[in-house]
């Protein structure tokens, strides 16, 4: 049990370092940002509390805005979707007995990949919309939050099953 607690908080460092020393810097045609960091959420097992959902979401967003210079915004957008976590998973996951079930390409592949573009969507659409703060130039914030949404959710997808390989020998 405690190591599963160590592996989560190497991934909420590891995650910060990429997406703020690395993703950031990356911006692909000048419209499209990787955004992994919502990937921490999407490896939370499934019977987690609420209350360390959202405290967990929150301090990693406020890293992220500290480390950004962002007045809050990735803070809101990720603390938002942790809030909708749990009541999202019910969308994609049976319900029953699943208390320590951590979803993932190797246990649940189609529900996982549903899953993950609709976080990864609902995420960036909040992001965007929160940074832009305006209808004004509605074509540009769609087009941001679909073209970063086409590079994070092959990313994400691409480091979950590299993260989750099976060993030699298992079936």
């Amino acid at each position: 049990m405690k190591l599963n607690y160590i592996y989560e908080i190497l991934l909420f460092v590891l995650l910060i370092l990429l997406q703020t020393l690395l993703l950031n810097r990356i911006n692909l045609f000048g419209i499209a940002t990787p955004v992994l960091y919502s990937y921490f959420l999407l490896k939370l097992p499934v019977g987690r509390n609420l209350y360390s959902v959202i405290v967990s979401s929150f301090v990693m967003g406020l890293i992220i805005d500290i480390f950004l210079n962002t007045p809050g915004m990735n803070a809101a957008a990720i603390t938002i979707v942790g809030a909708f976590r749990k009541n999202i998973l019910g969308l994609f996951f049976e319900r029953e007995g699943y208390d320590d079930f951590v979803p993932g390409i190797n246990t649940a592949a189609g529900p996982f990949v549903r899953f993950t573009i609709f976080m990864v969507l609902l995420h960036l659409t909040l992001l965007f919309f929160i940074e832009s703060f305006t209808l004004f130039n509605l074509k540009n914030t769609l087009l941001r939050i679909g073209t970063s949404s086409v590079v994070t959710i092959p990313l994400i997808i691409a480091l979950d099953s590299l993260m989750c390989r099976r060993k030699p020998g298992e079936q």
